[in-house]
C-alpha cells in the first residue's frame, strides 16, 4: 500500500528502507512491514509498504519508530553522573553538589558538555531535546556579552550533535522559602540564575538568534523560585508556547506554597492564569486529586523523569491517575543519571505497578506515545510520528540483540535499551549510522568536557 505525497516540490531527497517500522501517531497506529520512508526537506513525502529495497535506498535495518523527545534536561548535570552517590543525603543535599558544578560553567566548557550529552542522546534515538536552561550568567550575576551567550552555546552543542531543541529559558528569582514561607534571598550560587526582572528575563530570550533547528520556549524554575509578583507579570506579557515548570516534585515544596500562599503549587499556578495547554508541570510527583483535576480541565501537561525521580528519592508520580484524567504524559532525562528514553518510558510503567500492585496500567502503545509524539507536543513540534508530512524523524532498533530477540515487535521497545538503538535520523539526515554519531565518540568528548570544567574548578 502507498500512501499519498503530501504536496511539496517535486522530487525527493532520497529514502529510507526498514523491514519494520511502527507507522502513525503513537497510541494509534501498527507495525507495518518492508516499509520505505521517502524524504524530502527534512519531512516524510511518502510511504510505502509491502515493498523490497529499491536501487539508492539506505537500509536501515531493525525497528523504525518515531524518534524520542527528551522533554526536560539540564544538560550540566550529566557531570555528576557516579559522583554523588556516597554521601548518601536528599534531593537538597544533592542540590548542593548540582551548584558547585554550575558554578564552574561558561560558554565555552558548557558548548563541550552539551555537545557531549547531546551527542550520546541522538545515540540513544533522541531527536529533540528540550533544556530547561537556568545557569544564564557569570557567576557574579553579571551579563555576558552577548547576553544570550550560555544559551547559543546550548544551540551550538545541539546543531554539532545533530538534534533539534526547545530551548527552555527558565525565570529564576530568588533562593526558595523557609518552613514558615517566607521569601528566601538567592544564594552566591544562584546569582547566575537571575536576570534581576520578568522584563529582562523575557528581553533576553527575544535577543536568542533564530535556527532551523531551534524552539524558543519558556520555563519558570518552580514556585520556590518565582514569587507572585513575578507570575503576575509573567501573565502579563501575554505570551503563548511552551511553558514548562518544576511542579511538586519535592514534599517540602508542596508545604512550602501553602505556607506561602494557602494553595499548591498547581493552585497557585491556576490563580495566576498560567495553567493552560501551553504548561507542561515537570514531575508532579506530590499533586493531589484536585490538583490531577485542575490539570487535566486546563489541558495542561506533566513531564515525568521516572530515573532522576528514583536517583534524587523524590518518591514514584501519579502517573496513571494522570493518564486517566486525560493529562497528556511526557518523558524527560532531567539530571542524566541515565541517558535512555526506553528505560524512562519503562518507568512510567514500573513505577505504577509498584505503587498500585497491578501490571498494565500503560499499554506498550501508550508508553511508545510518552517517549515520542506526547514529547515532542510538549516541546512545541509537531513530530514523533512517521506518517507523510511529519519530520523525518527516526530511531531504529535492533531486534536481534541480546535483550530484544524474541520480543514482538509492538512490544520490542520494552525489552531494549538506549545501547540496542543502531540508527537516528533527524530532519532526513543520518546523525546516528550503525551505532556511530556524526558528531564523534560522546566518551571522547565528556572526557575533554570533564577536563575542561575540571580546569575552571581550581
Amino acid at each position: 500500500m502507498t500512501h499519498p505525497t503530501a504536496a511539496r516540490p517535486a522530487g525527493t531527497d532520497g529514502a529510507y528502507w526498514l523491514p519494520t517500522a511502527w507507522l502513525g501517531r503513537p497510541p494509534a497506529g501498527r507495525v507495518a512491514t518492508g516499509v520505505r520512508v521517502r524524504h524530502g526537506g527534512g519531512v516524510v513525502t511518502g510511504i510505502d509498504e509491502g515493498v523490497e529495497p529499491a536501487p539508492g535506498d539506505t537500509v536501515l535495518d531493525g525497528l523504525g519508530l518515531p524518534a524520542f523527545a527528551d522533554a526536560h534536561s539540564h544538560a550540566f548535570h550529566r557531570a555528576l553522573r557516579g559522583r554523588t552517590h556516597a554521601e548518601g543525603g536528599t534531593f537538597w543535599t544533592w542540590r548542593e553538589q548540582m551548584y558547585a558544578v554550575a558554578a564552574s560553567l561558561t560558554p565555552e566548557t558548557y558548548l563541550e558538555l552539551a555537545t557531549a550529552v547531546y551527542t550520546e542522546a541522538v545515540l540513544s534515538g533522541v531527536g529533540v531535546v528540550g533544556e530547561f536552561h537556568y545557569v544564564h550568567h557569570h557567576p557574579d550575576g553579571t551579563p555576558y556579552r552577548p547576553s544570550t551567550a550560555m544559551a547559543e552555546a546550548l544551540v551550538e552543542a545541539a546543531a554539532r550533535a545533530g538534534l533539534r531543541i526547545t530551548l527552555l529559558d527558565t525565570l529564576y528569582r530568588r533562593g526558595g522559602v523557609d518552613a514558615d514561607g517566607r521569601p528566601v534571598p538567592l544564594s552566591a550560587e544562584q546569582r547566575r540564575f537571575d536576570d534581576g526582572s520578568v522584563e529582562a528575563w523575557a528581553a533576553r530570550r527575544a535577543a536568542l538568534p533564530a535556527a532551523p533547528h531551534l524552539r524558543a520556549g519558556r520555563a519558570l524554575h518552580s514556585v520556590r523560585a518565582v514569587g507572585a509578583a513575578d507570575l503576575t507579570a509573567v501573565a502579563a506579557l501575554g505570551e503563548s508556547g511552551p511553558l514548562h515548570v518544576h511542579v511538586a516534585e519535592q514534599p517540602a515544596e508542596v508545604s512550602g506554597c501553602l505556607a506561602e500562599h494557602g494553595v499548591t503549587p498547581v493552585g497557585l499556578l491556576d490563580r495566576h492564569g498560567l495553567l493552560g495547554p501551553d504548561l507542561v508541570a515537570v514531575h508532579a510527583n506530590h499533586v493531589s486529586d484536585a490538583d490531577v483535576a485542575l490539570l487535566a480541565e486546563r489541558g495542561s501537561g506533566v513531564c515525568a523523569c521516572p530515573t532522576t525521580e528514583r536517583d534524587l528519592a523524590d518518591g514514584p508520580g501519579r502517573g496513571g491517575d494522570l493518564a486517566a484524567a486525560g493529562v497528556p504524559l511526557s518523558l524527560g532525562t532531567d539530571q542524566h543519571a541515565v541517558l535512555d528514553m526506553l528505560e524512562e518510558a519503562r518507568g512510567l510503567e514500573m513505577h505504577e505497578r509498584l505503587r498500585t500492585g497491578r501490571r498494565g496500567t500503560f499499554t506498550p502503545a501508550a508508553l511508545l506515545a510518552a517517549a515520542t509524539a506526547d514529547g515532542y507536543a510538549a516541546l512545541g513540534w509537531d513530530g514523533g510520528r512517521i506518517e507523510v508530512g511529519a519530520p523525518c524523524d527516526l530511531a531504529v532498533l535492533d531486534p536481534g540483540s541480546v535483550r530484544t530477540t524474541g520480543a514482538r515487535p509492538d512490544q520490542l521497545w520494552l525489552a531494549a535499551s538506549a545501547t540496542d538503538v543502531r540508527h537516528t535520523v533527524v530532519g532526513g539526515r543520518h546523525v546516528v549510522r550503525d551505532g556511530r554519531s556524526v558528531a564523534g565518540d560522546p566518551a571522547e568528548l565528556l572526557t575533554r568536557a570533564l577536563a575542561a570544567l575540571q580546569d575552571g574548578a581550581s
